[in-house]
């Protein structure tokens, strides 16, 4: 690794105000794909009275995103290292415009889906450009801590904003609305973006290889198919297909890694015990997050009867502790250096995740709004420290690919805990209203109680006593689903802190600053 520290070594210590308002720059996209993903979990309840889609559909709105994302951030952050970190981030911000207005415009799940998609494909060039594009212009260790805390911030921002927006936005105007904010905050960075961002790429890269690009998606996507398949109760042939299919892809792209001249994936980057630490908790820790996120907007408008504007106000907060914890974050590992810094949140998170499971006592909103508070703050210096750990164990040009492993972890991470979270609060939920349906409801009726929010537009047109004989059932059933969740978050973030710390006691890591 000496021989590619080189240029690291001979670049200007102190970053300029030209990076620190390129930084500013950079923030917007991080910003407003934040936004993208808050507003739309709090569109879900109108978007589900309005498109009337399925469990399965719903759950595909969400995810689609992130899964896309999830399978192409190693592609964009190999091809930004050969074309241009700063040509791609345009690129990226011109697609993911033009696909808001198209999300905008959809009329059925299957189009907000396809639409879903298409902003997922231009998502997955923002964030390793970003994130890269950083590791360039920020080259003092302390500096880079403090610009990666600021570009954690930015999504912090963007989620304390996007709910703020999104409230405002769905009490005046129908959900489409909400794609329509994107757009401005687009073209900006379109503007501003070639007159302040300097460009980097790697003139030795080697030629991508679009049979591993294949192979990694069909990796990802055969293997959340056959996943979403199976959590529905669906085990037939083309669910064992899916995971077959996805399983021999994945191992397929692994061995071409390690023969190809020029990978998309650098396995040797994780034989370094503090790169392998930083991934592991980065990854769980995403995973418990979103997988938990995913209930509290539901659980705040369908459960509490909150408007969405309320419900919007109550998650701020969550997304501010964010901001607080990664600002804290470089002081924190100056002084108690990263390591312990990073377990210390992790056991912080495990106290926040803890808290919500007290969601249905008396004081249960309360419990809600603090143990997300806590759990953020915890948080924060995983996402900050982890990936100042993954840019700074790779050599600068492969910088881009390596902020799209990072990415590409909390990515699938994130979007697999909305699956796997969700199909387990959907098993719960139809246990607990297995038997309290009331009698003689037709069996078209029946299926749409298989969501929350079906089974509360359902009771609407009950008489009185059996609507709100089903309304609380199913408020009742989908609380013990969050209070699931909130426990195996829990369980999780333990898990995650012993892993670390294994890990991080390893030999030769002891010691080392985080930029070795």
């Amino acid at each position: 690794m000496t021989s590619a520290r080189t240029p690291v070594e001979i670049a200007p210590d102190k970053a300029t105000r030209r990076e620190w308002v390129a930084l500013a720059v950079i923030a917007l996209p991080c910003l407003v794909y934040a936004m993208d993903l808050t507003v739309l979990n709090l569109a879900l309840p109108a978007i589900s009275a309005d498109l009337r889609p399925t469990a399965s559909q719903l759950l595909w709105i969400i995810d689609i995103y992130g899964f896309m994302v999830a399978g192409l951030l190693i592609t964009m952050g190999t091809l930004g290292d050969k074309l241009g970190r700063r040509r791609l981030l345009m690129i990226g911000a011109a697609a993911f415009a033009a696909a808001s207005v198209a999300a905008a415009l959809s009329t059925t799940a299957q189009a907000l889906i396809a639409t879903r998609a298409l902003l997922g494909i231009a998502g997955a060039t923002l964030a390793p450009s970003t994130l890269s594009l950083i590791s360039n212009m920020f080259r003092d260790e302390r500096e880079r801590r403090v610009a990666i805390g600021i570009w954690i911030s930015s999504y912090s921002v963007g989620g304390a904003i996007g709910p703020l927006v999104g409230g405002v936005i769905l009490q005046y105007f129908a959900w489409p609305a909400i794609f329509w904010a994107a757009v401005p905050v687009m073209l900006l960075l379109l503007v501003l973006g070639p007159f302040l961002l300097p460009e980097y790429r790697d003139d030795k890269a080697g030629r991508l290889d679009f049979v591993s690009v294949g192979l990694s998606l069909t990796a990802v996507l055969g293997g959340v198919f056959a996943l979403k398949q199976a959590a529905e109760g669906h085990l037939g042939g083309l669910t064992w297909l899916a995971a077959g299919l996805g399983l021999v892809a994945g191992i397929v792209f692994v061995r071409r890694q390690r023969r190809i001249d020029y990978p998309l994936l650098d396995l040797k980057l994780f034989a370094q015990p503090r790169f392998a630490a930083a991934i592991c908790t980065y990854a769980l820790t995403s995973f418990a997050m979103f997988g938990v996120y995913i209930f509290i907007s539901q659980h705040l408008q369908l459960v509490l009867g909150l408007s969405p504007l309320v419900a919007g106000v109550c998650t701020v907060p969550w997304a501010l502790s964010f901001v607080v914890g990664s600002m804290l974050t470089p002081a924190m590992a100056q002084r108690w250096s990263a390591p312990r810094t990073m377990l210390g949140g992790l056991a912080l998170a495990a106290l926040g995740f803890a808290g919500m499971t007290l969601v249905d006592t008396p004081h249960g909103l309360l419990a809600l709004v603090v143990g997300m508070t806590v759990m953020g703050i915890g948080m924060a210096p995983v996402f900050t420290l982890g990936n100042d750990i993954v840019i700074s164990s790779a050599p600068p040009e492969r910088a881009g690919a390596a902020s799209a492993l990072s990415e590409t972890s909390a990515e699938f991470s994130g979007a697999l805990g909305i699956a796997v979270f969700g199909s387990l609060a959907t098993s719960l939920y139809r246990s607990g209203m297995a038997g309290q349906l009331p009698p003689g409801l037709p069996d078209a009726l029946v299926a749409e109680t298989l969501t929350l929010g079906g089974a509360l537009t359902v009771a609407e047109g009950l008489p009185a006593p059996l609507g709100e004989a089903l309304r609380q059932a199913a408020r009742a059933s989908f609380v013990d689903g969050l209070q699931a969740a909130a426990v195996l978050g829990t369980a999780i973030m333990v898990f995650s802190g012993w892993l670390a710390w294994r890990m991080l006691r390893a030999p030769g890591t002891r010691g080392q600053p985080s930029s070795s």
